[in-house]
């Protein structure tokens, strides 16, 4: 009986796979094929030809590069930053007892439940005071601090055994020691988990880029892939290759750091 519920669960799980995959597949296939391909043979998966000319308009047509580069760029730091300050507070939060500690958690964990929609007003009139109005770091700094990173920081770090820390601190160890030392190589699955998500969350963004930028240059692949199939309707081979070109580092990302993900989601618990 178990062998039987084990395949109709791998089955179902496949069939709802391939649903979830095939869009995607699709998207990456109609980027190797010509124009007049796609247009003869719309029901076809494969190409009749398989051509790169749909990524060399888009490089020729478009600043996809440079659009690539701040993506990367304000990506990479917002997740650093994020990985850094969510471990850090959790650390504090987990291990430290001080005045008021569980009215302060609970009104972080009540930024939650606040959509973003309703901060992005107060948002855009702050980065206009701090003069950071269409740079990378008007995305770059009101994204440095997640409550959920936190949360999930915190969740891992009360599983890390206190007599570790004292022990740390008997062999002379500060709090930022303990911090590097004990606490960072013991919650690497949170880190991973921190680090997808919020790289992931950051490299799709397309409002807030939307919000704080207005040069075609300073702007992020998501935003630029809009202003890009906006002009070329028609285009569809080049429209889907940059399509693709922002799909593909988050996919290798995931890949390379799945295990620490499914590890982190599982051991947490989300308790």
């Amino acid at each position: 009986m178990k062998k039987k519920y084990h395949y109709v669960i791998v089955t179902f799980l496949s069939l709802f796979s391939a649903a979830m995959m095939y869009p995607m597949a699709w998207m990456l296939m109609i980027s190797f094929k010509t124009n007049a391909d796609i247009r003869t043979n719309k029901t076809k998966f494969f190409p009749e030809e398989w051509t790169l000319e749909g990524y060399k308009t888009a490089f020729a047509k478009a600043p996809i590069g440079h659009w690539f580069a701040n993506s990367m760029f304000i990506t990479i730091c917002i997740t650093a930053a994020v990985i850094l300050t969510s471990t850090l507070i959790g650390y504090v939060f987990a291990k430290y007892q001080f005045r008021a500690k569980k009215m302060m958690f609970v009104l972080l964990l009540a930024t939650m439940m606040v959509p973003p929609q309703v901060t992005m007003i107060p948002r855009y009139l702050m980065i206009q005071k701090m003069h950071l109005f269409n740079t990378k770091w008007a995305l770059i700094v009101p994204a440095l601090v997640s409550a959920f990173s936190i949360y999930l920081a915190k969740q891992f770090i009360t599983d890390v055994p206190d007599s570790l820390c004292e022990a740390a601190k008997m062999d002379g160890a500060g709090p930022l020691r303990i911090y590097w030392s004990v606490i960072l190589p013991n919650i690497k699955p949170a880190i991973g988990s921190i680090g997808i998500f919020t790289a992931m969350a950051n490299w799709n963004d397309y409002l807030n880029p939307l919000l704080m930028l207005n040069d075609i240059d300073k702007m992020t692949l998501p935003l630029g892939l809009v202003i890009f199939d906006s002009q070329r309707t028609v285009d569809l081979s080049a429209t889907m290759a940059a399509a693709a070109m922002i799909m593909m580092p988050m996919i290798i990302i995931f890949i390379l750091f799945q295990k620490q993900f499914i590890k982190g989601m599982t051991l947490s618990g989300m308790k």
